[in-house]
């Protein structure tokens, strides 16, 4: 755990081992001609969207005394994303016959989109605003090779 790359091979390991585990063994079920059978069903993804910004959102504002209200919502847009767990709700959902496959497939596309759309929107937003404040936007960095990596 002293390692200096320890945080980073651990991530590794998470984000390309165990997240795409998940999602085969949570079973992520996207059945887009359910989705695509009525236009009532199509118009549900904007609307779980909108409800992923609400509900995940606005809690951001609780930031707005600490962060000032601009931070906070790029905070609020960034912390809308949401995927994992509305895969697990909607499989959840579907076993216990709350939820049919059009619904399912309307939540998981929101929270697709959200994966792709609030991201870029915060980072967008973050960027403007540092702008405007004259602070001046951090570069990505790539940490210098150790030798022990090589290995």
């Amino acid at each position: 755990m002293t390692h200096e790359n320890f945080r980073t091979k651990l991530e590794a390991i998470g984000f390309g081992l165990f997240i795409p585990i998940f999602f085969i063994a949570s079973g992520i079920r996207f059945d887009l001609t359910a989705l695509l059978a009525k236009p009532s069903n199509l118009v549900m993804v904007p609307i779980f969207l909108v409800a992923l910004l609400a509900v995940r959102g606005l809690p951001a504002m609780a930031y707005r005394d600490f962060l000032g209200g601009r931070r906070a919502r790029i905070a609020g847009v960034l912390q809308a994303t949401s995927l994992p767990f509305i895969v697990a709700a909607t499989a959840i959902g579907q076993s216990l016959a709350l939820m049919d496959a059009a619904e399912a497939s309307a939540l998981i596309a929101a929270g697709l989109l959200s994966v792709l759309i609030f991201p870029l929107t915060g980072l967008s937003l973050l960027r403007h605003t540092m702008s405007a404040e004259g602070t001046p936007a951090p570069e990505p960095t790539r940490p210098e090779p150790s030798p022990q990596m090589a290995m």
